[in-house]
């Protein structure tokens, strides 16, 4: 496949001075970088193919044989020293170039591709769930837990090393920790720094592995200790307690410990966020007389009126019963949700008494009263005339 030209690339003329190829191509790196367009394999084209211009108008020396021969005068036509590179070669073998006109930030600030920098050593997160009562959830609660984790070994302080002193110098780095490499690429020669492949970027080995880690720095071991659990959390809901994982192999910082909640069935709250419902059957009697009853709510058994001609499906709110809103002061409701009970079976002097109330004017729901009256007023107009 035929290159494009790279002053088209860039999109400036073949007189373009030295500042307006740098702004041209800082433009273009900007929004095609890989960092910016994860997953986008046009825009890391894109970027490659930038990267390359720039790199060579760039110098006074490539240009003038590019302008003099083409593609042809620094590489050949389809030889570029970018084709089959990935981004973090690029980013490793051109550094010095990017850093030129980006800043020596510039393949960190976008990812930490340069890779000069040492990896911090992270062990890796446990994740448990713990099951809560919505009385816990409701006034926070700590919780001890027993977990078998990974622990730094304390024979060798998490080193891995006998007595937690058998190191040697890293051959390799001397100790430094970063290597310095020079090799030959399409731009010439060209030198990187990095994290030694050897020690890892530590600058030293270890001579003799501790016997009781077998050179790992850890151990399995049961340990228990304690969690605080906030008010309010909500079921599903993670928590992370930093530090509280397993620890890393030969030093770092421990892992995370992620408690995931799961809310236990209550024997009578259905839970709607920081509301509450609970289900009242009353009587009918109940209902029509009025009555003092008691409910149950997580702070303990309160007592309600429920007032005379009370209707089904009437809700009653009892405001500050329900629970803490996570991560704030605020608490919210219960909600009382009337269902008023009819019997199934009646006696027969139930039935007798029922009938005789069924006739009265106070048992006929006011709906059916309209309607009863509206029919009977129709019809008088219609006989008498009124």
């Amino acid at each position: 496949m035929s290159k494009r030209d790279y002053y088209e690339v860039l999109g400036v003329s073949r007189e373009a001075t030295i500042e307006e190829i740098k702004k041209a191509y800082r433009k273009i790196a900007l929004k095609y970088h890989p960092d910016r367009n994860l997953g986008d394999k046009e825009a890391e084209e894109k970027f490659k193919e930038a990267a390359e211009a720039y790199s060579v108008l760039s110098d006074p020396d490539k240009r003038r044989r590019y302008d003099q021969f083409g593609h042809a005068g620094v590489g050949g036509v389809g030889g570029s020293g970018f084709d089959g590179m990935n981004m973090d070669d690029i980013f490793s073998s051109f550094g010095d170039i990017f850093g030129d006109i980006f800043g020596s930030g510039f393949g960190g600030g976008f990812g930490g591709r340069r890779g000069s920098r040492k990896r911090v050593n992270k062990g890796s997160n446990i994740r448990i769930t713990l099951s809560l009562t919505l009385e816990e959830i409701a006034k926070g609660v700590t919780k001890k837990i027993k977990i078998k984790k990974y622990v730094a070994c304390s024979h060798c302080n998490g080193t891995g090393a006998k007595n937690g002193t058998a190191f040697k110098t890293c051959p390799t780095c001397h100790g430094s920790g970063m290597v310095t490499q020079v090799h030959s690429s399409f731009f010439g020669r060209v030198q990187t720094t990095s994290a030694c492949p050897t020690c890892g970027g530590e600058g030293r080995l270890i001579s003799e592995n501790c016997s009781y880690c077998n050179g790992e720095g850890v151990i399995k071991k049961e340990e228990i200790f304690e969690i605080n659990i906030p008010a309010g959390v909500e079921d599903g809901m993670q928590l992370r307690y930093q530090g509280k994982g397993n620890a890393p192999k030969r030093g770092g910082i421990n892992g995370d410990l992620i408690v995931e909640i799961k809310e236990k069935e209550h024997p009578h709250f259905i839970r709607d966020g920081e509301n509450l419902h609970y289900d009242l059957h009353l009587s009918f009697v109940d209902a029509a007389l009025g009555t003092q009853v008691e409910i149950p709510t997580l702070d303990g058994k309160v007592k309600i009126k429920i007032e005379p001609g009370t209707q089904p499906s009437k809700i009653l709110r009892l405001r500050g019963k329900g629970l803490p809103v996570y991560g704030r002061r605020d608490k919210g409701d219960l909600f009382v949700n009337v269902n008023v009970w009819v019997p199934k079976k009646l006696s027969k002097e139930e039935r007798q008494i029922l009938e005789k109330l069924g006739k009265s004017d106070n048992f006929i729901p006011p709906a059916e009263k309209d309607k009863k009256d509206s029919f009977f007023s129709r019809m008088k107009k219609y006989f008498v005339g009124e």
